[in-house]
């Protein structure tokens, strides 16, 4: 009873400090819409890799030739794609002037196809700033005009922001705000930013503005060409260049369902999380469990204290704990969002993360990890 209430403490402490970072990411996590439209229009090119993205790259080329800033060139990959991609792309193209289409050269070895395709396209790019998005995005005609002036006005060297998450299914709905509980109430971006370590490092794929010089300087895709997650590896590198990166909420300037079956929300999650960690089993294990305690344990705590007599000391520190978890889970709802009952069942939430992640492990460890029909290898 004395470890479990010691337990019990220890979590309403780390949860304690969650709510605080929550509640200071709320000023550092600033919109991209809060900065003035800038003076100046430097040549921006916007590079979108596709591989069988028939359902979404109309769309999403569509957004990026709409937008209203003046000076800028889109160009898209087709990766091998075996759909429709190629034709709807070629029709896009015969009707603007700025859509350029390139074909993907063969894989490499050693190479991940997505960072295959970037690479090609910074190759390809003329832009002194490059914007990478991917082909499920739909940006508003401003975003461009506004990344611009968030990545001057920072005077950053990276700027990655948050989209707008569109989740129509429950598994949808229960999944998708996990990872921005993580940015939410985990990464404290006012340390992050003035700090080289690697650990307080975010971005998305879905939205990176380089200014061209620091993509060079890190050495582009090119350098991460077998890591699987990209962007924070993209992001790390400009960290340890001592290179300027902002993370902000873009959900008012671009939208995406990433997935809408939860076949490829967990070929998605497990492509992912191992990697995430860089292969590193033990530390992989012990967050995960660490999380399930975390989040778990306090409703655990809670109803054995309504059940049956336990003393103040327990159901003090689990009512703070569920207390506290429901905070960080409510702002994550609020400013992204997503429907407010769900902060109610992050429960569920993590219990689905840690099935996925277990599967992560499992399909990375056996190498039968997969990505768009790609195998990915583990241990490059």
């Amino acid at each position: 009873m004395l470890i479990f209430k010691i337990l019990l403490l220890t979590i309403a402490l780390f949860l304690a400090v969650l709510a605080t970072i929550a509640v200071s990411n709320l000023f550092y996590l600033r919109s991209i819409t809060s900065y003035e439209p800038a003076t100046d229009a430097p040549l921006v090119s916007m590079l979108v890799p596709a591989r069988n993205e028939e359902e979404t790259i109309g769309a999403c080329v569509r957004s990026l030739l709409e937008q209203d800033y003046p000076n800028f060139e889109v160009i898209v990959m087709d990766d091998a794609s075996t759909d429709s991609t190629l034709s709807i792309l070629q029709s896009l193209a015969a009707g603007s002037d700025r859509l350029k289409i390139a074909t993907s050269a063969p894989l490499p070895e050693g190479w991940l196809g997505k960072h295959w395709a970037c690479h090609q396209l910074s190759q390809l790019a003329a832009g002194e700033i490059l914007f990478f998005t991917d082909a499920d995005t739909v940006h508003k005609p401003s975003m461009l005009k506004q990344g611009v002036a968030a990545l001057i006005a920072e005077k950053a060297d990276l700027v990655s922001a948050l989209p707008r998450q569109i989740t129509v299914s429950l598994p949808e709905q229960l999944v998708m705000p996990f990872s921005y509980w993580i940015i939410t109430a985990i990464l404290p971006l006012g340390i992050a930013y003035h700090s080289r370590l690697s650990l307080f490092s975010s971005a998305t794929g879905q939205f990176m503005l380089f200014r061209r010089h620091a993509y060079d300087k890190i050495g582009g895709f090119a350098s991460i060409k077998h890591h699987v997650v990209d962007d924070v590896e993209l992001c790390k590198r400009i960290r340890a260049q001592g290179l300027c990166w902002r993370l902000m909420d873009g959900k008012d300037i671009y939208q995406v369902r990433q997935y809408k079956s939860f076949g490829e929300l967990y070929e998605g999650y497990t492509k992912n999380l191992f990697a995430g960690f860089a292969n590193n089993l033990a530390a992989y294990c012990l967050v995960w469990l660490w999380f399930l305690l975390v989040l778990c344990l306090p409703l655990a705590g809670l109803a054995w204290s309504l059940l049956a007599p336990t003393g103040p000391v327990m159901l003090w520190a689990s009512a703070t704990g569920v207390f506290l978890s429901l905070l960080t889970w409510s702002i994550t709802c609020i400013r992204f969002r997503f429907p407010f009952y769900l902060a109610f069942l992050y429960p569920v939430t993590i219990l689905m993360m840690v099935y996925m992640a277990a599967g992560s492990v499992i399909l990375h460890l056996s190498k039968k990890a997969t990505w768009k029909g790609r195998y990915i290898p583990n241990n490059i």
